[in-house]
């Protein structure tokens, strides 16, 4: 309505009913009608100026850096085998008439294992021996002829050849005899049996496998970049698939000099006690450690974060986020050595990370608890 030419009169008129209608438009509610869409004002301080809206903190869980224990270490897999196994085999043919040991027992080198039927070879030792005791009462009477220029010495030279002839076919009889007895060659456990009575055994059958688990070992192919840290002697954690929560203990026991051109790795050979609960055949991670530091500064390694370039963290100063560069050391398992850029009480963020930048406000939701301290409660809790 265009009232800016019209009578001081009339403008006054048109000001009244304009103030009415905006008075009769806002006793329609507290809602504006729908299509009008009432402009947000913004908020203003005393002078009138503009105020920035408050910007929520990020909520974050830290820990504290501190000092502590960590070690350096290499870490690989491998499966445990045992370096005392025989396969015992059928030195003689025959029937199989008695076992005497079954799987899992334990047996010592020398013990008999089962019986094959011995008949066929005593009977070819008593042949054997009549055969000897002949030609020994041969020997004899061409020894006395030959003093009395009877025989000729060839002939009594002949007699005594066939003599040893007989003698050593004697003892190969006993051996057949003694090879009807399997005989365990080693001491260990009965890994498996592969014969049943009555079975019919050849030469050279397979009968029974012994493992010794008094000794296991493991071999580990480690990276030829690693030949200059590890030497033999060392000692090194191992923790079982098959025991959860559980850690086993053992040492290198020999390194190979030679780097498989192929693979760029070497041998590493790791021994570990046997007799308890370890047994061949079971995966275990391995960790040599080759260095030790009780004194370094260490904070969760989590609280790094994941962008290239060099390793940072966010250190909560006040009630903000600082993104601080640090140079490292030693990582292990959880825990990361601080060598440059914190100081012992800084606290890290550890969780919440993806959602702050560089000077963002932030509110601690967690109790702080120390590197060190977190890391030894969390091996704690996993011993148990």
């Amino acid at each position: 309505m265009k009232i800016s030419s019209a009578s001081p009169l009339v403008r006054r008129a048109a000001l009244l009913a304009l103030a009415v209608s905006l008075a009769l438009g806002g006793c329609g509610g507290d809602k504006p009608a729908e299509g009008t869409g009432s402009a947000k004002q913004a908020a203003v301080d005393k002078d009138g100026k503009p105020v920035a809206e408050k910007v929520a903190a990020v909520p974050v869980e830290v820990a504290r850096v501190g000092k502590g224990p960590i070690s350096a270490s290499y870490a690989g897999t491998a499966s445990l085998e045992a370096p005392g196994e025989a396969q015992v085999v059928a030195k003689s043919t025959g029937v199989v008439l008695q076992i005497l040991v079954e799987e899992g027992d334990q047996v010592k080198a020398g013990q008999v294992l089962a019986r094959i039927d011995p008949d066929r070879p005593r009977l070819e030792m008593e042949r054997a021996r009549a055969t000897m005791r002949k030609l020994e009462n041969n020997y004899r009477r061409s020894r006395e002829l030959l003093a009395s220029k009877l025989v000729s010495a060839e002939a009594s030279e002949q007699i005594r050849f066939d003599l040893e002839s007989a003698k050593a076919g004697f003892d190969i009889a006993q051996l057949e005899l003694s090879n009807t007895n399997i005989i365990a060659p080693i001491g260990g456990v009965i890994a498996q049996r592969m014969i049943k009575p009555g079975n019919l055994m050849a030469l050279n059958a397979p009968a029974f496998r012994i493992v010794d688990v008094s000794r296991l070992e493991a071999v580990l192919n480690v990276p030829e970049r690693e030949l200059a840290t590890l030497r033999a002697g060392m000692p090194l954690r191992m923790a079982v698939d098959a025991i959860p929560g559980k850690s086993f203990t053992g040492r290198v026991d020999r390194i190979s000099p030679v780097v498989d051109s192929g693979s760029g790795t070497f041998r590493v050979v790791c021994a570990f006690e046997g007799g308890g609960t370890l047994r061949p055949g079971m995966f275990g991670r391995i960790e040599i450690v080759y260095d030790q530091r009780k004194d370094a500064l260490t904070m969760p390694r989590v609280a790094l974060l994941d962008d290239e370039g060099e390793p940072a963290v966010f250190v909560v100063r006040g009630k903000k986020a600082v993104r601080t560069p640090v140079v490292l050391g030693y990582i292990n398992g959880e825990l990361a050595e601080v060598r440059e850029g914190l100081k012992e009480g800084d606290d890290v963020v550890t969780a919440g990370k993806v959602a702050i930048r560089d000077g963002s406000e932030v509110e601690v939701i967690n109790a702080v608890v120390p590197a060190a301290a977190e890391e030894a409660a969390v091996a704690q809790a996993a011993a148990k």
